[in-house]
């Protein structure tokens, strides 16, 4: 079957997105008690995990000297740091040292999602498939199943260093198959590297950015939207997130396996108006019911831009400046999840939580009226 050679043919960065998804939902999952064991107050954790995710972009700029330093060992290295950083997190007890094992997690997930992705943009070109919703989908998948099984484990009575040493040993199955391939070098890279087009890029890294932005706002606002506006308890507030996710896996597994040959901006631009409605109606909602659909819908359509957006800018480009345009667009597009709770928190202390979801919603019309178009000239152009 078709879905079991795109498997195979991406297999080393779907083992590095699997392990980066398994880190966070380990680390989600437990974020209660690891802040009660630092002992710091919500705003102060809050600047804690923003200090410790500033090691992700950085990271992600430095991605591409980190393969050049290491080689095919790259993927490895990056998957190793982030579990020695929330194994340090697992233990810690400080604010210091929380935020240094933050910022090694985050950083050593940051190189290995860079390398995973710019491994997904190599595997497209070997094999002239679209293999970027699948990969992502099954990220979300890995997520969604380590976040249950974690919290299975916390109501066992397992601690925090335990489950993170068990991610360890998951990691450690996993790292025969993050061992990047040798590839005959391309021909030109004996020349000057400069030439890379940076702006078509970094436009292709703000469509990026917008995705990230649509799922980091709705991630981190569902549920208390759903609590605070709506009136509902904590399961029906965590139904908000979980429905986010479900919509997210169910739009890039389906578009993996019944989009291929579909116009990749007309997709885009269809899904970014479905974004911007769903969120829309979460937003306006009168009751759950509606919410629950917005969430949905909001899923669904920002589940397939970043990805294909990705992997336009992976084809776009030169074979030798493939890792370092994957490396600035994820970097541009990460920054969402900076900017999505501040945007988020900024409108709703001044208009109200149905409001900042409008403002999201408003974004993601504006990203399929203009910057979709702009960027659809860019490439044509080219």
């Amino acid at each position: 079957m078709r879905i079991f050679s795109d498997l195979f043919a991406s297999r080393r960065a779907l083992a590095g997105f699997v392990v980066v998804g398994f880190g966070w939902a380990a680390f989600s999952a437990q974020m209660p008690v690891i802040k009660g064991q630092v002992g710091v107050s919500d705003g102060a954790w809050g600047t804690l995990v923003l200090i410790g995710s500033t090691g992700a972009l950085m990271a992600m700029w430095l991605a591409p000297l980190v393969f050049r330093l290491v080689g095919r060992w790259a993927l490895i290295v990056g998957a190793l740091a982030m579990v020695a950083g929330f194994v340090l997190a697992g233990a810690a007890h400080t604010p210091l040292a929380i935020g240094i094992a933050l910022f090694l997690a985050a950083g050593g997930s940051g190189v290995a999602d860079v390398l995973a992705n710019a491994e997904v943009s190599e595997a497209e070109a070997e094999t002239g498939r679209s293999l970027m919703n699948l990969n992502h989908g099954l990220f979300s998948v890995a997520y969604a199943v380590a976040a249950v099984l974690v919290g299975a484990a916390r109501e066992g009575g397992f601690g925090p260093v335990a489950v993170f040493g068990a991610m360890g040993v998951a990691v450690a199955v996993l790292t025969p198959w993050m061992l990047l391939p040798m590839r005959a070098p391309d021909p030109d890279d004996a020349q000057d590297a400069a030439g890379m087009p940076r702006a078509l890029v970094w436009v292709g890294g703000l469509v990026v950015l917008s995705a990230f932005l649509g799922e980091a706002a709705s991630e981190g606002w569902s549920a208390l939207h759903v609590e605070r506006t709506l009136g509902g308890g904590p399961a029906e507030g965590a139904l908000g997130p979980a429905l986010l996710a479900t919509g997210m896996a169910i739009g890039r597994l389906g578009a993996h396996m019944f989009g291929a040959g579909w116009p990749p901006f007309r997709v885009m631009v269809l899904a970014s108006c479905l974004a911007g409605c769903g969120l829309a109606l979460a937003g306006a909602a009168p009751g759950l019911t509606t919410a629950y659909v917005g969430f949905l819908l909001g899923g669904l359509g920002v589940s397939v831009v970043g990805p294909l957006a990705l992997g336009l800018v992976g084809q776009a480009v030169r074979p030798k400046h493939r890792l370092a345009a994957i490396s600035q667009a994820a970097a541009l597009g990460y920054a969402a999840f900076f900017l999505g709770p501040v945007v988020m928190g900024f409108v709703a202390e001044l208009f109200g939580l149905r409001v900042s979801f409008y403002v999201i919603a408003a974004a993601m019309f504006v990203v399929a009226a203009g910057l979709l178009p702009l960027w659809s000239g860019m490439l044509a152009r080219r």
